[in-house]
C-alpha cells in the first residue's frame, strides 16, 4: 500500500507546484494531424464509417463529453442535461389481466404462510380454514393463466406447496380420508418430481388408523422411490417399517429392519426397539447382543469438560457462560437424557430374563455399562436392583444391596441412603430411618428428598417446628420438591397456624391442579376455619377429581348437613354409600334420615347391612324391629325381637318389647317373658347395689366393668368407636320406647376405613424417583415421519 506513496524530499527548496504541467508526449492530441500512423489509421476506416448526418460515438478514441460540436462552440454537457428531464414512468395499470394474476398469487402465498403459522400455534381449525381458502384462490389462479398464457407457464411449485399444505392439516385436525385423497393427487401428478416421498406420509395416515398392511404397502413404496443418496430419509423409513411389524407382531420381520439399521446408521430408537423385539421373541443371547450395541451408539455430544473454563481469561469466561445453556447446550442434555433412559429401561426390561435369575442378569448389565461411555448408569443400575428386591417383598436384600453404597462417593451415597431412610420409615423404623436420613443429608446438603424425609422422622416424633426448617430448607435447594411443600402444610396445620398451611396448600394447587390429596387438605383447613361454604366448595372440585371417593361424598354430605341442607347432604350420603356401602355412619345417617322422613321401611335395609357390618352390635338388629313396629308390622316386629332375644337373652330392651307387643296382641308368651324381665331387672338391682357397697368399702370410686348389664343408657355400647355411636340424628328421634341396654361381653369394632380416603397425618416421604420407572418406553414406536 506505501508504495503509491511519495514523500517530497525534505532538501528540496524549489516551487512545490512545478511538475504539474508535465505529461507523457503520447497523449498530446495537438500533434495528431503530424502523426503519420494515426492519419493513416483514420484513412483505412473512412470507408465504413456511417453516411454525412450520422455520427457514430467513438468512445474508445476520445474522452467523453469532447465532441466535434463542442469545437462550434456548444456548452461542455457531458452527462445530457441539456435534454431536459426524463420522462415520468408509465402508470402501472391495476387492471390488466397479469397484475391480477401476480396479486391473486401474492394472496396465495400469504394464506399458506398463515395456515403454517396457526399450526404451529396450536389453532388447527383455523389453519384448515386457510388451506382450503388458500386452494380455492389458488384453482381460480390457474384458471386465469390459461386464460392468459400458455400452460406452461402454470407456477408448480405454488400448486404443490398449496395441496401439500391442505393435506398436512387434514391429517392434523383428524382427517384422515380428506388427507389422503389430497395426497393421493399430489403422488398421481406426473408433473411434481420427487412427490413419491409423500407416500411416506400416506404411510404415517395408515398407522394411525390401525391399517398396518398398508402402512407397510406404502413405506415401501416410499422406499422404493427414495434414491440411495438419501441415506438418513431411508434409515427413518426403514425403521417406521420396523415399528409397524412389531405393532402387527411380526418380530423377526421387525428384526431384520433394525438389524440392517443398526449395522448401517446405528440409533437409539432403533437399538431399544431391537431389544424390545429380541424380549418378544425371548431369545437371551440376541437380547444380550442388542444391549451391546445399544450401548455403542455414539452419543455426539461434547464432553461436560468444554464448559469448564482452564483460566481466569475474563473473554473465556464470558463466552463459555454464553453457551453453558444455550439452545446446542439444551440439545445435547436432552439427547444425553434420552440415551439413558433407553439404556435404564432397556436394562431393566432384560435383567430378569437374560439370565438364571434377576441379580445376575441386573450383575451382567452393570458390568457392560461400567465399560462404556455410560459408567455413570452402573450405580443406577444397582439401586434399581435394590428397588426390583423391594418389589418381590424382599426387604432384607434391598437394605443389603442400597448399604453396598455406604462406600460410594457422596452422590451416591446420598441416593442410596435417601432410599434406605424411605424403607425405614415406611416400615415405622424411624430411628433407622432418621439415621440414614441423616448420612443421605451429610453426604449431600443440598439433596432436597434427604432433608424431605429427615424432616419426616422428626415429624413422627412430634417436633414439628424442627420439621418444618428441615421442609423448608428442602425448599430452597429445590423449589419444585412437592413433596416438603406438601409436608410443611402438614406441620402447619398441626401447629395450628391455618393461615400459613392453607398457603402452602394453594401454592401446592398451583403446581398440582388435579391432586386430591391437595383439594382434600385444602377443603379441611377451611373446615377448620369454620368456613363450610368454602370448604363445600373445594370439595365439590376434589369430586370432580375423584368423583367415586366415597370418603369425600360423605364429608360434603355432612356439611350440608350442617348448613340444615337435608336434601343436598341425602344426595352425598346416598352417592357414598353407593360407592362404599360398609361406612357404618353412612348407613346410620341414612337410616335416621328415612326414620325422620317416615320412610320407615326403607330405613330397614340400612340398619339390616349395619347389623351384618357389626353382629354383636344389638343396636342395629333393635332399630330393624323398632322400623318394623313403626311401619305397622307387628309381626315381623315381633318375629325380628324373639330372635334378638335368642342371640342377646339377657338384654333388656328386647324383653321389654317382647313383653310389650305379646301383651298389644294377646299372646301366651307375656308371662314367659315378663318373668324373664323381672329376673334380670332384680339381677341389676343387685349388680347396682353390689357395686355401691363395694365402692363405699373401697372409698373411693372404681370405674365400670365394660359390657355389663349394669350399665344404664346403653351406655355400654362403645360410646368411643366412631362406628358405634348414635349419631346426633338418630338421638333425636321422637321414641316411645325406653333406652335399651346391650349386655354382649364381646364388642367388635367392624368400622372400615376407606382405601381411598386421603391420609392427612402422615407426612409424604421422597424416594429416588428416577430409579423407579418400569415403562418400557414403548411410546417410541410410534415414531412419525414427515419429511417435509
Amino acid at each position: 500500500m506505501m508504495q503509491n506513496v511519495h514523500l517530497a524530499p525534505e532538501t528540496d527548496e524549489d516551487d512545490l507546484y512545478s511538475g504539474y504541467n508535465d505529461y507523457n508526449p503520447t497523449y498530446d492530441t495537438e500533434e495528431l494531424e503530424n502523426d503519420t500512423a494515426f492519419q493513416q489509421a483514420v484513412k483505412t476506416s473512412h470507408g465504413r464509417r456511417p453516411p454525412d448526418g450520422v455520427t457514430r460515438p467513438m468512445t474508445a478514441v476520445r474522452a467523453a463529453g469532447f465532441t466535434k460540436a463542442a469545437l462550434r462552440g456548444s456548452a461542455f454537457d457531458p452527462l445530457g442535461q441539456s435534454r431536459g428531464p426524463a420522462p415520468p414512468l408509465e402508470a402501472r395499470n391495476e387492471d390488466s389481466p397479469e397484475e391480477k394474476i401476480r396479486q391473486l398469487e401474492k394472496k396465495v402465498n400469504e394464506l399458506v404462510e398463515e395456515s403454517c403459522i396457526a399450526n404451529s400455534c396450536g389453532d388447527l381449525k383455523l389453519a384448515l380454514e386457510k388451506a382450503k381458502d388458500a386452494g380455492r384462490k389458488e384453482r381460480v389462479l390457474v384458471r386465469q393463466r390459461e386464460q392468459v398464457t400458455s400452460p406452461e407457464n402454470i407456477n408448480l411449485d405454488l400448486t404443490y406447496s398449496v395441496l401439500f399444505n391442505l393435506a398436512s392439516q387434514y391429517s392434523a385436525n383428524e382427517m384422515y380420508p380428506e388427507a389422503l385423497n389430497t395426497y393421493q393427487v399430489i403422488v398421481k401428478n406426473k408433473m411434481f418430481s420427487n412427490a413419491g416421498r409423500l407416500k411416506v406420509n400416506m404411510g404415517n395416515i395408515f398407522l394411525k388408523q390401525r391399517n398396518y398392511s398398508k402402512a407397510i404397502k406404502f413405506y415401501r413404496m416410499a422406499l422404493d422411490q427414495i434414491p440411495s443418496v438419501h441415506k438418513e430419509m431411508r434409515i427413518k423409513i426403514m425403521q417406521n417399517i420396523g415399528v409397524t411389524f412389531i405393532k402387527t407382531g411380526q418380530y423377526s420381520d421387525a428384526i431384520n429392519s433394525f438389524e440392517h439399521i443398526m449395522s448401517m446408521a446405528p440409533n437409539l430408537k432403533a437399538g431399544f426397539n431391537l431389544i424390545l423385539s429380541y424380549f418378544a421373541v425371548g431369545d437371551r443371547e440376541k437380547m444380550k447382543k442388542a444391549f451391546q450395541k445399544l450401548i455403542a451408539v455414539p452419543l455426539e455430544t461434547d464432553e461436560d469438560g468444554k464448559y469448564i473454563s482452564p483460566n481466569d481469561d475474563p473473554h473465556t469466561n464470558l463466552v463459555i457462560e454464553a453457551i453453558k445453556n444455550d439452545h446446542l447446550r439444551q440439545m445435547e442434555r436432552e439427547r444425553k437424557a434420552m440415551a439413558e433412559k433407553y439404556i435404564m429401561t432397556a436394562a431393566k426390561l432384560i435383567a430378569p430374563v437374560i439370565e438364571t435369575s434377576f441379580a445376575v442378569g441386573y450383575d451382567w448389565c452393570v458390568e457392560v455399562v461400567k465399560a462404556s461411555q455410560y459408567v455413570e448408569l452402573a450405580n443406577d443400575l444397582e439401586i434399581n436392583k435394590a428397588i426390583t428386591y423391594l418389589r418381590q417383598k424382599d426387604f432384607n436384600q434391598a437394605v443389603e444391596t442400597l448399604k453396598m453404597f455406604e462406600k460410594k462417593d457422596s452422590s451416591v451415597k446420598s441416593a442410596a441412603a435417601t432410599n434406605l431412610s424411605f424403607l425405614y420409615y415406611l416400615e415405622n423404623e424411624f430411628a433407622q430411618a432418621s439415621s440414614y436420613a441423616d448420612l443421605a443429608v451429610n453426604s449431600d446438603r443440598y439433596n432436597p428428598s434427604a432433608l424431605t424425609n429427615k424432616g419426616n422422622t422428626v415429624f413422627a416424633n412430634g417436633d414439628y417446628e424442627k420439621a418444618a426448617e428441615f421442609y423448608k430448607e428442602a425448599l430452597r435447594n429445590d423449589s419444585s420438591c412437592t413433596e416438603a411443600l406438601y409436608n410443611i402444610g402438614l406441620t402447619y396445620k398441626k401447629l395450628n397456624r391455618l393461615d400459613e398451611a392453607l398457603d402452602c396448600f394453594l401454592k401446592l394447587h398451583a403446581i398440582l391442579r388435579n391432586s386430591a390429596q391437595v383439594l382434600y387438605q385444602i377443603a379441611n383447613i377451611y373446615e377448620l376455619m369454620e368456613d363450610p361454604n368454602q370448604a363445600m366448595e373445594w370439595l365439590m372440585q376434589l369430586i370432580s377429581v375423584v368423583p367415586t371417593d366415597s370418603r369425600a361424598l360423605s364429608k360434603l354430605g355432612g356439611l350440608y348437613d350442617s348448613e340444615g341442607d337435608k336434601s343436598q347432604a341425602f344426595q352425598y350420603y346416598y352417592e357414598s354409600y353407593r360407592y362404599f356401602p360398609s361406612n357404618i355412619e353412612v348407613i346410620e345417617w341414612l337410616g335416621a334420615y328415612y326414620i325422620d322422613t317416615q320412610f320407615c321401611e326403607k330405613a330397614i335395609q340400612y340398619f339390616e347391612r349395619a347389623s351384618l357390618i357389626q353382629p354383636t352390635q344389638v343396636k342395629w338388629q333393635l332399630m330393624v324391629a323398632s322400623c318394623f313396629r313403626r311401619s305397622g308390622n307387628y309381626q315381623k316386629a315381633l318375629d325380628t325381637y324373639k330372635d334378638i332375644h335368642r342371640k342377646f337373652p339377657e338384654n333388656v330392651e328386647c324383653l321389654r318389647f317382647l313383653v310389650r307387643l305379646c301383651t298389644d296382641i294377646g299372646l301366651k308368651e307375656v308371662q314367659e317373658y315378663a318373668t324373664k324381665l323381672k329376673r334380670l331387672e332384680k339381677m341389676k338391682e343387685i349388680r347396682e347395689q353390689r357395686t355401691k357397697s363395694g365402692r363405699d368399702g373401697s372409698g373411693g370410686p372404681r370405674g365400670r366393668r365394660d359390657g355389663s348389664a349394669g350399665s344404664d343408657g346403653g351406655q355400654n355400647c362403645s360410646a368411643g368407636s366412631r362406628g358405634e355411636r348414635l349419631s346426633a340424628q338418630l338421638r333425636a328421634l321422637p321414641r316411645t320406647e325406653e333406652p335399651y341396654d346391650s349386655s354382649s361381653n364381646k364388642e367388635l369394632d367392624a368400622s372400615y376405613v376407606d382405601p381411598l380416603g386421603p391420609q392427612i397425618e402422615r407426612p409424604r416421604t421422597a424416594a429416588k424417583k428416577r430409579v423407579d420407572e418400569d415403562d418400557f418406553a414403548d411410546e417410541e414406536l410410534g415414531d412419525d415421519l414427515l419429511p417435509e
